[in-house]
């Protein structure tokens, strides 16, 4: 079968890193999602998330990673990196076309940077060079309703400042119910992963990404703001910038074009 979703866990120092893999290509993609892997991970859960990456599956073999499972309080995001890569030599990638999604975007700048025999291509999609002033209020929001166990607020939040208004139009209809859907039984692992963005800055390492390097944005990101892509094509020497216009953090869910661009970034 040509999905070949599969579910894994590769072992990293007595913890796990849960990982699910789809397609049968000879090459490797990684995907690392963003903050909400800090609510749930994406074990167990290959079948659900294989659905939007069926234009790789002939070419690539895809992996999407979680974090480690018990992220210690204190972690960063470069420690996350570093766990990344540690996770592809317990499993024998040795090398993939990396992409990374706001938080994920994060590390997988780092991953590039740090270990660059790992990364072959790079795709950084509606993330930051650094925790600039946007990010950081909605993040000292975030963890406000996280900490005050308010799942519904922290969705309606996340959404509203995520979709475009056409998107949310529709989306809205679901706030009632929110509070009930994926709501955790702690909020320690979205606490921790939330405050290693809030001290994330990366802005002195990105003459290191070497790879060739696609930046895609949201033209109105409410998130980390339309100017950290612009930022990070100007310091990733060669990179490529696609911005979206009237669309949001959540552009790689709403532009039609999204994987497309990808693939044929990959495959150029």
């Amino acid at each position: 079968m040509i999905w070949n979703a599969k579910n894994g866990a590769a072992a990293l120092d007595g913890d796990t890193m849960h990982y699910v893999s789809f397609g049968r290509g000879e090459k490797a993609l990684v995907l690392l999602p963003g903050l909400s892997d800090g609510l749930a991970t994406v074990k167990n859960k290959a079948l659900l998330l294989a659905a939007p990456y069926r234009l790789f599956f002939e070419n690539y073999t895809v992996y999407m990673f979680s974090r480690r499972d018990h992220l210690p309080r204190g972690c960063t995001i470069r420690d996350m990196a570093r766990d990344q890569a540690a996770a592809l030599d317990a499993l024998g990638i040795g090398h993939a076309s990396v992409l990374g999604v706001s938080q994920g975007g994060m590390i997988a700048q780092y991953l590039a940077a740090d270990h660059p025999d790992k990364v072959d291509n790079l795709v950084l999609a509606v993330t930051a060079p650094r925790c600039n002033e946007i990010a950081a209020g909605c993040l000292h929001r975030w963890i406000g309703f996280a900490g005050r166990g308010d799942h519904r607020g922290l969705m309606i939040d996340t959404a509203e400042r995520s979709y475009s208004e056409a998107r949310l139009r529709k989306y809205r209809r679901l706030y009632p119910i929110l509070g009930h859907i994926g709501k955790p039984k702690s909020y320690d692992r979205f606490l921790t992963s939330a405050e290693a963005i809030l001290s994330f800055d990366a802005t002195e390492d990105l003459d290191r990404i070497v790879c060739p390097t696609l930046i895609l944005g949201g033209g109105e990101d409410k998130v980390v703001g339309a100017q950290a892509s612009y930022e990070l094509n100007a310091r990733i020497r060669g990179s490529a910038l696609h911005v979206y216009p009237g669309l949001g953090h959540a552009a790689y869910e709403e532009a039609p074009d999204f994987d497309r661009r990808i693939f044929a970034f990959l495959e150029d």
